[in-house]
């Protein structure tokens, strides 16, 4: 089962504060949490998490963030030799967390712009290749058009949300958006073009768009602590069932409990849960 995913590496610098400002305001918030992060990274460590075999491509800085951020990847088991170290500071990510959990998150790419067309053979042996829209749209259409070629299904999380994805959904299998999302490409997912379209809608659950008809899963009740890397772990535990062989409809449960279950710590990445921690939930 394995993943290839191309990406991002950020370094998040996440503030705690009673909301989240609006334009002009200044906000006294409470604490200061450094943490890795990037879409990318943070889809690739929940597919990883959950028993996917993952191969990260992307770039970071020859910096201390660039470092810290591939010693990261390494550490869950991450095949990290795809990642280039560039002459650019590496990805940073400023995230405000709100007391009811809520997040705004402005995203500052550096090397990830730099992030590398695939190489010969970087996705030999795999079933899906990942992607998201924190690196280059042109080297996403690289990275989906070599998946075609290679006979590899291409999962597009189209976030964040840029009306620009529409010219890469013709060599996707499945693509993942949250409402907002949909509605910026044009709010019908019959009409996209990719044979399967995932919308999640927060507490609400998520729903999956196929020719075969819709598919609905409800959201999972949890005390939610931070939202942050939800969607992230949503994306990566949905590439991971679907690489398992998992149906389509197992494959929502799996990724709807493993979000939720992302909500109730805070950061990207700590409460992404393990395979036992994810099949105990869904045999509640």
């Amino acid at each position: 089962m394995k993943i290839v995913v191309a990406g991002s590496l950020n370094l998040d610098l996440v503030g705690h504060a009673p909301r989240i400002p609006q334009a002009g305001e200044t906000v006294l918030g409470s604490v200061l949490e450094r943490s890795q992060g990037g879409k990318g990274g943070n889809q690739a460590v929940a597919a990883a998490r959950l028993g996917a075999a993952v191969h990260f491509f992307g770039a970071v800085g020859r910096d201390a963030a660039g470092d810290e951020l591939l010693a990261g990847l390494a550490a869950e088991g991450i095949d990290v030799a795809g990642v280039q170290r560039v002459a650019a500071p590496s990805g940073h990510a400023l995230i405000t967390v709100s007391a009811a959990g809520e997040n705004a998150i402005t995203v500052l790419p550096g090397a990830n712009q730099a992030a590398p067309l695939p190489p010969a053979g970087a996705l030999a042996g795999a079933s899906w290749l990942l992607l998201q829209l924190e690196i280059p749209l042109a080297t996403n259409l690289a990275w989906a058009q070599a998946a075609r070629a290679a006979g590899v299904r291409v999962l597009l999380n189209a976030a964040p949300a840029d009306t620009r994805a529409r010219a890469l959904l013709g060599a996707v299998d499945l693509l993942l958006v949250n409402e907002g999302e949909l509605v910026l490409l044009g709010g019908d997912a019959a009409a996209l073009g990719a044979p399967i379209v995932v919308t999640t809608l927060g507490a609400r659950g998520c729903r999956a768009w196929r020719r075969e008809g819709l598919l609905e899963r409800p959201a999972r009740a949890v005390q939610v602590v931070d939202t942050t890397g939800a969607g992230d772990t949503f994306a990566g535990a949905l590439a991971a069932a679907l690489a398992a062989g998992r149906d389509p409809g197992r494959a929502l449960d799996e990724a709807s409990a493993a979000a939720a279950l992302a909500c109730t710590q805070r950061g990207a990445r700590a409460g992404m849960p393990g395979r036992a921690q994810l099949d105990a939930v869904l045999a509640d």
